[in-house]
């Protein structure tokens, strides 16, 4: 892209926009407006990689505004963009060139009256800028007639791809006159916008800016290493050793933008958000406020801001990492323009380091880094970077019964079974219930009770006709008195054993209740004498 051109009256324009461009103090054109400007005035189709910040409003206005005719009646040009901010803007720039002319325009986008956007689509209106929900809108109402129209621009074309409005652009498109001169302004040029330009262009020439060589060379840039927990503290460090003038902060969402404007303005900044869940009017005050340097940091979506052109910038913060490249060029492009140095911090985290990897080498350049928040120089595990959360319990050097090591939930001496119960020493906690229900049919088949004197009741544990006690009561704690009698002697003088008392039997009658659900009985020797109490194994 060469050009011999390098004032705006070369380029061919007429003498009334060079007078509006001189109160605005613009003389030199940019890069984009040299290419672009003498094509799109002999009626080329233009498709023009160009980001915002490199003059590309003017560069399709002012061929916009050589072209109409005051005198007819009829809307000449459409601008659709994607969003409010990026419209009111795009307006307010024509308004400055067509204050002194009869040339009217009209701004349609959603948040605004609909009846006043009808009445004044009644009156004499020569250029629209607006959105494509509202401007659909207006075509099913028949309040917008483009049979007229001769010049149509797309403009953030790839945004308006990002965000899904290509069918409603598509839907535009179709309600204007083929032979109508189009125009497409994109910061990059994916597939889909690509398919678009070949669908609804004639022979487009193509116009490219090296977004490189356009806005980083009066970027100092920035990376801080943290974590996700520690970002708002980096933040807050970063802000108080070089407060900006005016910066925008950049966030993920919505939510998260919201949140940390609340953060900063208990900090006392003078902050305010801009995303999508504000009003119309709330949106628009926000800006006006911040055009005017009464806010000093704006927190903002992606969306929200984009193509947003304000003087005065002089930080740009990435608090949330960019999605690539081209995401990354766009946002620091709002500073260190007119010749003026401008910041740009861009806060990465353990998760956004390939990202930052494919940043790098899109730009070609190594970013100068700094660590906050990070211990020892160690990094800080991400909490969203695992699902599963990390286990610092010390090992047992026990396993389970499926290999697995016992882990420690802070009962010294505990440990975990393979069916997830935790007991522990000398208190009885969780006993293995499958474990005595086990013991228990064992003891009903005659197997297991010499095995183990501790663990199964002995044979002098039975009746004088064989039958089997029953077995004792599971909590150890509760086993050791439940048979004595209140004076604390053992209750029943024999015979048999009955479970709601020590037991009627023989000549003797149990002066002590027995307590618990299942007791063990008192030997007896069958005569009404009862002998002492003999403890079950599984009481001791």
């Amino acid at each position: 892209m060469t050009t011999k051109a390098t004032t705006f009256q070369a380029l061919g324009l007429h003498p009334q926009w060079l007078q509006q461009l001189e109160k605005q103090q613009i003389t030199q054109p940019t890069p984009v407006q040299e290419a672009a400007i003498p094509l799109l005035l002999q009626g080329d189709d233009v498709i023009a990689r160009a980001q915002t910040g490199t003059g590309k409003t003017l560069a399709f206005l002012l061929p916009i505004m050589e072209k109409i005719q005051p005198e007819q009646r009829v809307v000449q040009a459409l601008v659709v963009t994607p969003t409010r901010e990026l419209a009111i803007q795009i307006t307010q720039e024509a308004k400055k060139l067509t204050e002194t002319t009869s040339i009217n325009l009209l701004a349609a986008y959603g948040g605004q009256d609909v009846e006043k956007q009808l009445h004044r689509l009644k009156g004499n209106i020569h250029l629209v800028v607006g959105t494509p929900g509202r401007l659909l809108d207006h075509l099913r109402r028949g309040t917008l007639d483009l049979s007229d129209l001769r010049m149509l621009v797309l403009d953030e074309a790839d945004q308006m791809l990002h965000m899904g409005f290509l069918p409603e652009v598509e839907a535009i498109i179709n309600q204007t006159p083929p032979n109508r001169q189009t125009m497409l302004f994109s910061a990059t040029i994916p597939d889909g916008v690509q398919k678009l330009a070949r669908r609804f262009t004639q022979s487009a020439r193509q116009v490219s800016v090296k977004t490189e060589t356009v806005t980083l060379t009066e970027i100092q840039q920035l990376v801080i290493e943290t974590t996700d927990r520690k970002k708002q503290d980096a933040l807050c460090q970063i802000l108080g050793e070089s407060p900006p003038f005016m910066a925008i902060i950049f966030c993920r969402t919505r939510r998260r933008a919201a949140a940390l404007n609340e953060e900063l303005q208990s900090w006392g900044y003078l902050s305010d958000e801009l995303h999508g869940d504000l009003t119309q009017a709330k949106r628009e005050k926000v800006m006006k406020s911040f055009r005017k340097a009464e806010i000093q940091l704006l927190v903002a979506t992606d969306v929200a801001a984009r193509g947003l052109d304000i003087e005065g910038i002089t930080h740009i913060y990435n608090y949330d990492m960019v999605q690539d490249v081209d995401n990354y060029i766009h946002r620091i492009g709002r500073t260190g323009r007119a010749g003026q140095v401008g910041t740009a911090v861009t806060f990465v985290t353990p998760r956004d380091r390939q990202v930052l990897h494919e940043v790098e080498k899109g730009i070609r350049m190594t970013l100068p880094k700094r660590q906050i928040g990070l211990k020892f120089g160690h990094e800080e595990r991400d909490p969203r970077d695992t699902k599963e959360k990390q286990s610092h319990q010390p090992k047992t050097g026990k396993t389970s019964k499926d290999g697995n090591a016992g882990k420690n939930r802070g009962n010294a001496g505990s440990k975990k079974t393979d069916r997830g119960n935790t007991f522990d020493k000398g208190k009885g906690k969780g006993k293995d219930r499958d474990k005595d229900r086990d013991r228990d049919r064992d003891r009903d088949k005659g197997r297991g009770r010499d095995k183990d004197k501790n663990k199964a009741f002995d044979k002098r544990d039975r009746t004088k006709d064989g039958e089997k006690s029953r077995p004792a009561e599971r909590n150890k704690n509760k086993m050791t008195d439940q048979n004595k009698t209140k004076d604390g002697k053992p209750g029943g003088e024999g015979g048999k054993w009955t479970p709601k008392a020590a037991g009627t039997g023989g000549q003797g009658q149990s002066k002590g209740k027995g307590k618990g659900p299942w007791t063990s009985r008192p030997k007896g020797n069958g005569n009404g004498s009862g002998g002492k109490q003999r403890r079950s194994a599984r009481s001791r």
